[in-house]
């Protein structure tokens, strides 16, 4: 039986209620794990329902794989218990390929919808490119109208319960919301307390956007990972005081910002400790501390940004919020 019992939260009218913590997919280099299936199998069995995974991962068909054993092995009564997320790349961030790209991410799967579907970032390639680290001749601007458009026609279909974006700055999510007929339900963006996003959560708070945080640790062992996270002294001290691991507080911190929050580890020791947050809170003392760590962003996304390309610097692509 599971043991741990996730809180949810409602996101919009027609899809159900988001698990506010979630297990990623995502393991470096993509595809490099043989076991995804087995470590999914796992997550299941402690209690966690919630899954993201995207095209470029490779991780999709692991995870179809994985669901439907939960199935036959009684882990769960029915695929309708579970919130699977998946993404759309930039190789087909294309007015004409989103739907396609969707029906084949479902085919991965074995399913017959998604309950969130989300553009990948705010950038497209040359169509059809599907590898990373990107060629930088390949960058183009993202068109939002046709590709949202697309999106939007992928929530109408049934595909996708809901839809949303990764990565998206306010101006970018701005722009989208002033020509969306269906708003995004989600913003999915690296936040953890060394990087805790007070404007962007401020901002998708007034527009109704739900934030997922991923990397709430620091994403260590990705090619754009720190070990910031886990070697600031104020979080460890914390830890220390309250018997609680490092990630446990980063975690707890997350989820007390009113966001739900993704976890990827496959170490099974640490997949049980990531469910424990839920049962006790941080202090007004530590949370006051935890606010005045000095902020730095993580992933910069040096890998799309290009002298020839869409964005010429970081700060063009996170419009400054960075």
């Amino acid at each position: 039986m599971a043991n741990v019992i996730v809180p949810a939260t409602q996101v919009n009218t027609n899809g159900k209620a988001i698990p506010l913590l979630g297990f990623g997919t995502a393991e470096f280099p993509f595809g490099s794990n043989d076991n995804v299936k087995e470590h999914i199998l796992h997550a299941i069995q402690l209690g966690y329902r919630r899954f993201d995974s995207a095209s470029i991962y490779l991780s999709e068909q692991p995870l179809g794989e994985a669901v439907a054993d939960a199935l036959e092995l009684g882990l769960i009564n029915s695929r309708e218990e579970l919130f699977i997320t998946t993404k759309l790349w930039c190789g087909d961030a294309h007015g004409d390929r989103v739907v396609p790209a969707l029906q084949r991410s479902l085919k991965n799967l074995g399913l017959q919808f998604v309950d969130l579907y989300l553009v990948h970032l705010p950038v497209s390639l040359k169509a059809g490119e599907c590898e990373f680290p990107v060629k930088k001749e390949d960058l183009l601007p993202f068109d939002y109208e046709s590709v949202w458009k697309a999106m939007e026609e992928c929530q109408k279909l049934g595909l996708a319960k809901s839809i949303g974006v990764t990565n998206f700055s306010c101006k970018k999510l701005e722009k989208l919301l002033s020509i969306a007929e269906i708003p995004p339900a989600v913003n999915q963006v690296e936040m953890n307390p060394l990087w805790q996003q007070q404007k962007l959560r401020k901002f998708c708070k007034q527009k109704g956007v739900h934030i997922t945080a991923f990397s709430p640790l620091g994403a260590k062992g990705t090619f754009w990972g720190t070990n910031r996270v886990m070697e600031c002294e104020v979080l460890q001290e914390i830890a220390k005081a309250k018997g609680k691991t490092h990630a446990q507080v980063c975690l707890r911190w997350v989820y007390e910002q009113g966001v739900s929050v993704l976890v990827k580890s496959f170490n099974k020791e640490r997949m049980k400790e990531n469910l424990d947050i839920f049962d006790w809170s941080l202090s007004l003392e530590e949370l006051n501390k935890i606010s005045q760590i000095p902020q730095k962003k993580g992933f910069v996304g040096l890998e799309i940004v290009s002298p020839n390309g869409p964005y010429k610097s970081p700060e063009e692509l996170w419009d400054e919020e960075i």
